[in-house]
């Protein structure tokens, strides 16, 4: 049997909501169940934000970039460890990213490289017109930190936190932060629709205007009129009702993936050369992935080693987020930093963090990775 890294985990009453869907034959992409999903994780947030169902993350973020009225050449500042699709909606605008490094306290983005950037880059009179931080495998970035940076130099703040819904930074909840932020409901996340995202905003206007333009931009007309060009990004009804369900167990699901990584963290954290993700003090990080470094020197074996060992066993393992000025996509982009998030990426593992997965599965996952680290010292 196979340990997945991270599978969908139904909670039990998802298809109670599907079947009302079917019964009241809102099978199109609007319906009643659309409006309460948003409406249920608007509560769950709280803050007085207000959220657009969309089909995936990276709808939700092109839309929040192409309200920007981007221009070729404006650059949008973005964490460079992140996945692709919190970068490629910059390119579709024809905007530039420029990349930054992480923290070492925190695994993401660096507010004090932020604040160094953004003051050279106002003397120079090129400010960026966004940025874009990046939540980490379930950890809020320093909203706390970033925001007011945001506010001083005017610029426009949306914060990916595609991989963090239910996590907290301080008492805000992961997606509260910023102009607007995006969340993320894809299948290996902690809760999914099957594949959706969320679009969040504490300003009811960006929200409408993303609504609009979600829809093709239809103007009110009894006919199709049209006054600006749109897309097709909404959320599907039945896909909405998944998400219903999957709200009501979402921090039922934060507390399970903290209980897998805490007891990764006891097993193996005191082997040579093993550190695992921290998490400041300011932050309730979700552990979407247990994440954890491995120092070749000292451990006496690679990343790699233990990735192609659990392979061997059908356990799925996976390297953290290969950084975007690494790709070869964006060989000779800017980047801020000292290469904190090359290294993790050399060294960091994201182990099965499934919440199906049983205490027996995941007591192999450890004993096949202590086995690895045993023989790894033996031969050093």
């Amino acid at each position: 049997m196979r340990i997945w890294l991270s599978r969908p985990h139904m909670g039990g009453t998802e298809q109670d909501h599907v079947a009302e869907a079917f019964a009241s034959n809102f099978i199109a992409p609007l319906g009643p169940q659309l409006d309460a999903f948003e409406r249920k994780f608007e509560e769950y947030l709280g803050g007085g934000v207000h959220c657009a169902g969309l089909s995936s993350g990276s709808a939700a973020l092109h839309l929040a970039l192409h309200m920007q009225d981007l221009r070729p050449g404006d650059e949008v500042w973005v964490s460079s460890m992140t996945f692709a699709g919190g970068v490629f909606p910059i390119l579709y605008e024809q905007a530039t990213p420029v990349f930054f490094d992480l923290s070492p306290t925190s695994w993401t983005v660096d507010p004090d490289l932020l604040g160094e950037a953004l003051a050279d880059a106002a003397k120079g009179g090129r400010l960026p017109k966004a940025i874009v931080p990046t939540d980490l495998y379930g950890q809020s970035c320093d909203i706390a930190a970033i925001e007011p940076l945001a506010a001083q130099y005017g610029v426009r703040l949306i914060v990916d936190s595609a991989e963090s819904a239910g996590a907290r930074c301080g008492e805000r909840m992961a997606g509260t932060g910023g102009d607007m932020a995006i969340l993320s409901f894809n299948g290996n996340k902690i809760i999914t629709t099957g594949g959706g995202g969320m679009l969040v905003s504490r300003d009811s206007k960006w929200i409408e205007r993303a609504r609009f333009l979600s829809t093709q931009a239809r103007d009110p007309a009894p006919h199709y009129e049209h006054s600006v060009y749109g897309f097709n990004y909404r959320m599907g009804n039945v896909t909405a009702a998944i998400g219903i369900g999957q709200l009501d167990v979402l921090d039922q699901r934060v507390e399970q993936r903290r209980a897998i990584f805490q007891r990764y963290r006891d097993a193996l954290g005191s082997y040579p050369g093993v550190t695992f993700m921290p998490e400041p003090n300011w932050s309730h990080s979700t552990r979407w992935l247990s994440v954890m470094t491995v120092d070749p020197a000292q451990a006496g074996i690679t990343r790699e080693d233990i990735r192609a060992g659990l392979l061997e066993h059908e356990i799925e393992s996976r390297p953290m987020w290969k950084p975007m000025h690494t790709q070869p996509l964006f060989a000779g982009t800017r980047y801020f930093g000292s290469g904190f998030d090359e290294r993790l990426f050399a060294t960091g593992l994201c182990l099965p963090s499934d919440t199906s997965m049983s205490e027996v599965e995941q007591g192999e996952v450890i004993e096949r990775i202590a086995a690895m680290f045993d023989r790894g010292h033996a031969r050093s």
